[in-house]
């Protein structure tokens, strides 16, 4: 499903420019110029993203405060549009996320909402999904054989990088192959959003039986292999040796890699910081252990690198030391957790108890739905 937005704002020139950004983001926007009606939805509707004019603070705050309340907004990423007598601490101390600030042209527009876009959740998702990594050739209109990674796979559809932007709603034909599988798996399918960093979500469209079949048991065995990897405790998980070069879970081949530990599957977003270096990298965790992670980034850093890891969740700020193990341009790189002490063990099982309950909810929700 595409991500969707509420603009209250009542400049209509505004209001165009931001419309047409997000229709360019694959985000779909509606629009509210009256408070009262945007504060009807926010009670009863759920949005991706609310854009707020702060023209009125009180009234912007107060839609802000109500949109928080809605249990179905609670994720919910807040952009206001302020200027410079708004008292913008006061509104992001009501939940505001990001600040677009006036008067708002399509440059500053499509800007700051490219980069509030990377906070936001990349589609709705009914089904789980099972990081897959590995190249995937796509073709669209006139190209053929365009180049892309994998990143993860649901019954539903795929999410990839494309080294070119694909515009929404683009059909796409494309071919890959599963961990373990010799023949490959040719489909058809749609954009359902893209973001500025490359990524791409497709949804599938006619699936082929013999495909199907294919695809449901890879993902039935690796969401068994997740699945029990919530069930035991961390403490309780035994490190296994594989040889170098193994295929993991996620079917990259890592070589050196020696500890392969049950990971949970996540989303986080983190500041990566080279060992002496004040510039972040900003990524995402993809999965966690309570060993390491890994880490979904275009342009890795070099195996061997010690790096500072600060990941932010709504009930957690933490810092922990790591080392990349291993690294994979175009996908990201693999990291040991380097724990100082029982602060630090307890705060990845933390993060991981977080994560596990999101996954058994998202597997019970996934049951009750099918």
């Amino acid at each position: 499903m595409t991500l969707t937005s509420l603009v209250v704002c009542a400049d209509a020139k505004a209001v165009q420019v931001l419309s047409r950004v997000l229709r360019e983001m694959g985000i779909r926007a509606e629009h509210c110029s009256d408070p009262h009606e945007a504060a009807d939805r926010l009670k009863t509707d759920r949005f991706d993203a609310v854009i707020v004019d702060c023209e009125n603070e009180i009234t912007a705050k107060e839609l802000i405060s109500l949109a928080k309340s809605n249990p179905a907004n609670k994720g919910t990423l807040i952009v206001v549009i302020a200027d410079a007598g708004n008292h913008i601490r006061e509104v992001f101390s009501q939940g505001a996320n990001f600040v677009l600030y006036k008067p708002v042209s399509m440059d500053r527009a499509s800007n700051s909402l490219r980069a509030a876009r990377s906070l936001m959740p990349n589609e709705r998702r009914k089904k789980p999904r099972v990081p897959l990594y590995g190249p995937v050739s796509i073709a669209y209109g006139a190209s053929e054989n365009v180049p892309a990674s994998l990143l993860d796979m649901s019954e539903e559809g795929v999410a990839i990088r494309s080294e070119r932007a694909l515009a929404p709603s683009c059909k796409v034909y494309f071919e890959f192959k599963l961990p373990d599988q010799t023949s490959s798996v040719r489909l058809s399918g749609e954009v359902v959003w893209t973001d500025f960093t490359g990524r791409v979500g497709l949804q599938f469209a006619r699936v082929p039986q013999a495909y199907r079949q294919l695809m449901d048991g890879w993902l039935r065995e690796s969401l068994f292999r997740q699945h029990e990897a919530v069930a035991v405790p961390p403490e309780f998980r035994a490190e296994k040796e594989t040889p170098s070069g193994e295929t993991t879970d996620a079917g990259l081949k890592v070589a050196g890699n020696r500890r392969v530990q049950s990971r949970v599957p996540c989303r986080l977003g983190a500041e990566i910081y080279a060992l002496g270096s004040k510039v972040p990298h900003r990524c995402n965790l993809i999965d966690i252990s309570p060993g390491g992670c890994y880490i979904e980034s275009v342009s890795p850093l070099p195996a061997g690198t010690v790096v500072d890891i600060i990941v932010r969740t709504e009930e957690l700020k933490i810092r922990l030391k790591g080392k990349i193990r291993s690294a994979h341009a175009g996908y990201g790189m693999g990291t040991e957790f380097l724990l100082g002490g029982p602060d630090d063990k307890a705060n990845v099982k933390r993060l991981i108890a977080i994560q596990s309950g999101e996954t058994q909810s998202v597997t019970r929700q996934t049951e009750t739905t099918s």
